[in-house]
């Protein structure tokens, strides 16, 4: 078994597909701004967060018309330099609702929404950096 990608489920796909490719710089595996599906893809790794139009998939499931409410997710990205890297995000309209700042003695993290309100957290682990 391999994890190919977690999917979130959003309504407004083309402000998602913003955020995450350009407000967080993740790189669109086939370029589809209009859905109503996505893949993104860091510069590193194997792991990848895709973007499902939410009426799509409320076709197949019909649970899935109601509207989403409260967190339903939290994506996790892991940056080599944190105050960098959220110096970018600002500068590409990003808001940050929380630090940099510890979490732990091992790690930094910011936290931020998409135009869904998902959740993401961007960690910076201190225990890399020697």
């Amino acid at each position: 078994m391999e994890l190919a990608q977690v999917r979130l489920l959003v309504t407004d796909f083309a402000a998602c597909y913003r955020f995450y490719g350009e407000v967080l710089g993740l790189k669109p595996q086939s370029g589809a701004a209009g859905g109503p599906y996505e893949k993104f893809s860091p510069a590193t790794g194997s792991a990848g967060i895709a973007l499902q139009d939410r009426a799509m998939m409320a076709e197949v499931l019909g649970e899935l018309g109601d509207t989403a409410t409260g967190h339903r997710s939290l994506v996790v990205l892991r940056v080599d330099d944190l105050d960098a890297y959220c110096e970018r995000i600002a500068a590409r309209g990003g808001t940050l609702l929380h630090g940099p700042a510890p979490m732990t003695d091992r790690m930094r993290v910011a936290h931020l929404k998409d135009p869904e309100g998902n959740l993401v957290e961007l960690q910076e682990w201190l225990l890399l950096r020697g």
